[in-house]
């Protein structure tokens, strides 16, 4: 009797078909979106207003050809553009480009029930990217493939060159193949985190999991042939030539290995700029999900700051370089995961002003003790509009009204967009700048 055997079934495959569609407007991931057959159809590397044959599966299409372009079409300015999945958006002009990084926010707001005013785009790319992760796997023909993901896939684009980074990324892919080499018999996914420091390349490695020590001489000379500051494996140093550091507030800090860093040095800056200004004044200042200290330091020039991160060689590394720091006022620091143990209203009524920069998840359970304390401004720095939209929800619904807000283009060409918001507490003295709600 034959048996069947189900696991040599074939594979399911969505039916394909050309259609040809009206590309409404641009998504948040940067495609441009369609509707077929009634079903909203998302077709990458489209923009609004064009007219495009497509090779539609499911609720995703593949671009065919361009029938009617729009006028706000302009060249790639990278090779890899259209299979790399770093940029989403690389065909758009200028004007319309910063129109829909300021939609986004506008967008995740209205979808949170706030109708807030948006100020125009900070362009912040500066000189270009200062870190990035690089992806390298090796494939079925035994060649590492080292670079970005295409989009939507785990699919590795291999490429010498990109043009978003910052000049002193140069050496950064030829130093993540490198190494990706000497690990391939590994036969692992890896990942490279290279950060450029004034000291030089700094690479923190993931994925490769305890090294014998034969792969670990063999790293050790490719650093000093690379000329790397340090080379870490998943947070720990193995090879340390130079401290790597940056400059904030004009004073050296020496970075934890894979520590968190502003993309751009331009973004550090625009962010900063506008966070110190929504509290000036203050006395006293509570930062949270502080980090290396990329407001600390600069806020303790004239204020007293109380530093909150769960990240302890963060907080280490931000108080060694307060220690240098002459004239500053005060600085203190403490140790929380403020997920599980967000700084309570009560707490926080000690404070003039408070500032809060989470990661993509946002702050909920921070921002829900925010909205019950009496602290006059609260400054939020996010990098993703919904959760920001979530969490200044809860503030403008307990009393605090916002008076700007700015979205800051740091990721260029991707969907990703930063935003610095300034709320104050209803009977404060109003900003000199036009209130955009409330």
């Amino acid at each position: 009797m034959a048996i069947a055997n189900f696991c040599s079934a074939p594979p399911v495959v969505e039916p394909r078909e050309l259609a040809r569609l009206a590309i409404e407007r641009i998504g948040r991931r940067g495609e441009g979106l369609a509707r077929w057959r009634d079903t909203g159809i998302a077709v990458p590397h489209t923009l609004a207003g064009e007219t495009v044959i497509a090779e539609i599966s499911g609720e995703r299409a593949r671009l065919v050809e361009v029938v009617q372009a729009s006028p706000d079409r302009i060249a790639a300015i990278c090779p890899f553009f259209g299979r790399c999945g770093g940029c989403a958006v690389q065909t758009l002009g200028a004007g319309a480009y910063a129109a829909w990084k300021s939609g986004l926010v506008g967008t995740a707001l209205h979808a949170a029930g706030l109708e807030a005013g948006v100020g125009p785009m900070v362009d912040a790319w500066g000189e270009g990217r200062r870190r990035a992760s690089f992806h390298a796997r090796r494939g079925d023909d035994g060649a590492m493939r080292v670079g970005f993901m295409e989009a939507r896939s785990h699919a590795i684009v291999d490429i010498d060159r990109c043009p978003i980074l910052a000049p002193s990324m140069a050496g950064a892919l030829a130093a993540a193949r490198r190494l990706a080499q000497i690990l391939a018999d590994l036969h692992k996914p890896l990942d490279f985190l290279v950060t450029a420091t004034h000291s030089g390349l700094d690479v923190d490695m993931h994925g490769c999991g305890r090294l014998p020590m034969a792969l670990l001489d063999r790293l050790a000379q490719a650093v000093g042939q690379l000329d790397l500051a340090r080379l870490s494996n998943h947070g720990e140093t193995l090879v340390l030539r130079r401290e790597p550091f940056v400059v904030v507030a004009g004073h050296r800090l020496l970075l934890p290995p894979g520590s968190f860093l502003q993309a751009t040095r331009a973004g550090e800056e625009a962010l900063a700029s506008l966070a110190l200004e929504g509290l000036a004044g203050t006395r006293r200042v509570i930062d949270l999900f502080c980090g290396v200290g990329t407001f600390a330091l600069r806020l303790a020039a004239t204020a007293k700051v109380h530093a909150v991160d769960f990240n302890q060689p963060a907080l280490a590394a931000m108080q060694s370089a307060f220690g240098a720091m002459p004239g500053a006022r005060h600085l203190t620091v403490e140790r929380r995961d403020l997920f599980r143990q967000p700084v309570d209203a009560a707490e926080l009524g000690r404070y003039d002003g408070a500032i809060f920069d989470p990661p993509r998840a946002g702050a909920l359970a921070q921002a829900e003790q925010l909205a019950k304390s009496g602290v006059p401004v609260v400054v939020a720095v996010s990098c993703n509009p919904t959760s920001f939209a979530r969490d200044a929800r809860l503030l403008v619904e307990a009393g605090y009204r916002v008076e700007r807000i700015v979205p800051i283009d740091q990721f260029r060409f991707s969907a990703h967009v930063e935003i610095v918001a300034e709320f104050r507490r209803a009977g404060q003295k109003k900003s000199r700048r036009r209130l955009l709600l409330g």
